[in-house]
């Protein structure tokens, strides 16, 4: 899959385990005209299975949206685990939930969250956010290039 916008051929991982807030993340995405395909692991033993084992040698998701309160592994154990890898530890992790306690937004930067966003009650406000997001992860930042196991980038060789 290529796009004119967004990180040609890259998904995006949303680990949500509530299917209300996956179905507004997907819609808000889709009228966002973010065009990357969208993963869905529904809790955190789902998503690092999907992250820690390569398939076809494929590189990591342009992006992570990363919710906290999750079933089996923990959302900031999730975040500790992708940063303690090689092969994920660049890829862009927004914390996206509902939780706006203290100790969550401290423990979601501490563990290399790239930002923390709280999930607004009201769709037109979450669609909102995700527009933000998409447009500034996907379009305007700049990706690494996809570093394999041994540090070297492979984009361009």
């Amino acid at each position: 899959m290529t796009s004119e916008s967004g990180v040609p051929g890259r998904v995006i991982l949303l680990v949500e385990d509530n299917p209300d807030d996956v179905d507004l993340t997907l819609r808000a995405l889709e009228r966002a005209k973010i065009p990357n395909e969208v993963r869905i692991a529904r809790d955190g033993a789902e998503a690092l299975e999907f992250l820690m084992r390569p398939v076809n040698n494929d590189p990591p998701p342009a992006l992570i949206l990363l919710d906290l309160n999750l079933p089996k592994v923990d959302g900031l154990e999730v975040l500790k685990r992708i940063r303690a890898e090689d092969r994920t530890r660049y890829i862009p992790v927004v914390v996206l939930t509902s939780s706006a306690e203290h100790k969550d937004v401290i423990g979601g930067y501490r563990h290399g969250a790239n930002a923390y966003v709280r999930k607004p009650v009201r769709f037109s406000e979450f669609a909102d956010a995700v527009v933000t997001l998409g447009t500034f992860w996907l379009l305007l930042n700049q990706p690494l290039p996809h570093v394999s196991a041994a540090g070297h980038g492979t984009e361009g060789h």
